[in-house]
């Protein structure tokens, strides 16, 4: 692609998202869905002025590295470890009444077992854009709500990726137990090293140079990509390296600094993302796939929240933050994306399953964004009482 064609297209997407949040903003709704919308609009599959989104969602996937590192900047060590070990047991019950529920209804719908069962892989998890970016990770108050979300997603990650380490094995062909034991050992050798590598270099030169603030913004982003290359270079995921780095930084006394200057770039990467979300929306595939999408986005919006909201309240949550916590927990995640695409190309399951599951994913991202916005705090609620970043 071209110069004149990326700023030609980065002009329609942050124009027309500018166009169509003011628009949001007015009607009282959610920025999240005009970006969504933007992008079925202007992508391939709409009018196709942005025919060509591959770079949009290679650059977009920073938004998420970003966006994990900031949540890493607010969870110490200590506090992280804690807060995984209560979620433990929350997360995996959770998960199977999900993939229960989502081969339940893909044996209703007529699919066969092996479909059923990769519609109910495809249902466990949450999202960890949605829940995440409509956090108000600031506010004092919401700081325990946003610990335990951020524990179950942590924990669902770590699942969603055994999955795709199966899906990729079956693709491939290759050796499926030696690529899991790879990852169990990389995991550890990255935090090792991120940690050595903060308290030997990284804290030292933030205590030298702390007063420059544009040195510090460079050092803060060159430390997030770069463990996020480290770790895709040891086999996982880049997005896990931007949240090992960002939590090995969470002890330095500038580390709420750091988040606080991060935001706008996250922002920039995250309308990018969100657009090229709605852009592989495939309205073709809408005909025969609707009314199944519906019925199952529909179980998601209603049992997921009520799922979370008792196993919680068991946990010894209180009942307003269980069920806080249920609502913004209860969508469909990205990861689920991942898994239909990879899953299709891997001729595990057929495109239709894994267009059903992309058409329920981005359902229940739009109507759950709404309920969240209209109803919790938010940095882009529209009521003024509940808008807090």
């Amino acid at each position: 692609m071209t110069g004149e064609n990326i700023v030609f297209s980065l002009f329609l997407v942050f124009t027309g998202a500018a166009f169509l949040a003011t628009l949001a903003l007015y009607a009282r709704q959610a920025m999240l869905v005009a970006y969504i919308v933007l992008g079925v609009v202007l992508g391939p599959w709409g009018i196709g002025l942005v025919s060509d989104t591959a770079w949009i969602e290679d650059v977009a996937a920073i938004g998420i590295m970003f966006l994990l590192y900031l949540i890493g900047l607010n969870l110490p060590p200590q506090q992280l470890w804690r807060l995984l070990g209560e979620a433990l047991w929350v997360t995996l019950l959770s998960s199977v009444v999900f993939a229960l529920l989502g081969g339940a209804l893909g044996l209703v719908f007529g699919w066969s077992p092996a479909d059923a069962a990769f519609l109910g892989c495809g249902l466990m998890f949450s999202s960890t854009i949605i829940s995440v970016k409509l956090l108000p990770t600031t506010a004092l108050h919401h700081r325990h709500t946003g610990q335990v979300i951020i524990s179950v997603l942590l924990l669902q990650d770590l699942v969603a990726i055994v999955i795709l380490l199966l899906l990729q094995g079956y693709g491939k062909g290759g050796q499926l137990g030696v690529d899991i034991v790879m990852q169990l050992l990389a995991f550890p050798l990255l935090v090792l090293i991120a940690y050595a590598f903060d308290r030997l270099v990284l804290e030292r030169l933030i205590t030298r140079f702390d007063q420059i603030h544009e040195y510090i913004f460079l050092l803060a982003i060159g430390w997030c990509l770069g463990i996020a290359e480290l770790a895709h270079v040891l086999g996982l995921s880049h997005e896990i390296g931007a949240f090992v780095a960002g939590v090995t930084l969470a002890t330095s006394p500038i580390a709420a600094y750091i988040a606080e200057s991060l935001k706008p770039v996250r922002d920039f990467f995250l309308i990018l993302f969100f657009f090229s979300l709605g852009a592989a929306f495939d309205l073709g595939a809408l005909g025969h796939l609707l009314v199944p999408a519906l019925v199952i986005a529909g179980a998601i919006l209603v049992v997921k929240p009520w799922v979370f909201r008792e196993l919680l309240k068991r946990a010894g949550e209180k009942p307003d933050i269980s069920q806080e916590i249920g609502v913004r927990l209860g969508q469909n995640s990205e990861f689920a994306l991942l898994i239909a695409v990879l899953a299709a190309e891997s001729k595990f399951v057929g495109d239709d399953i894994s267009y059903l599951v992309q058409i329920t994913t981005l359902i229940t991202f739009i109507i759950s964004s709404y309920v969240i916005v209209l109803r919790y705090p938010t940095p882009i609620a529209v009521s003024d009482r509940l808008r807090r970043d």
